[in-house]
């Protein structure tokens, strides 16, 4: 995933937007990333996605899913 891609489907929030947001904001817990445009109260399926950013040192270098395989594994995620 690219720092332009959605991380948060729901909202359309990016993996730069929300890197950008730890950067500035430094959040203690997840949770807390909802502030950045709503990021993870929609479905969920971000949640661990935006946790893993949050507690790394560099989220910048974080690897996550491309993100055909990202919104394929939601959909099967909300058909549950």
């Amino acid at each position: 995933m690219h720092e332009d891609d959605e991380l948060c489907l729901c909202f359309h929030v990016t993996k730069r937007k929300v890197i950008q947001f730890i950067r500035v904001n430094r959040p203690t817990r997840s949770s807390q990333l909802s502030e950045c445009y709503g990021a993870g109260t929609g479905c969920g399926w971000c949640r661990p996605f935006l946790r893993r950013l949050l507690e790394e040192q560099h989220p910048d270098q974080v690897q996550l899913p491309d993100p055909e395989q990202y919104a394929s594994d939601r959909r099967q995620y909300r058909e549950r």
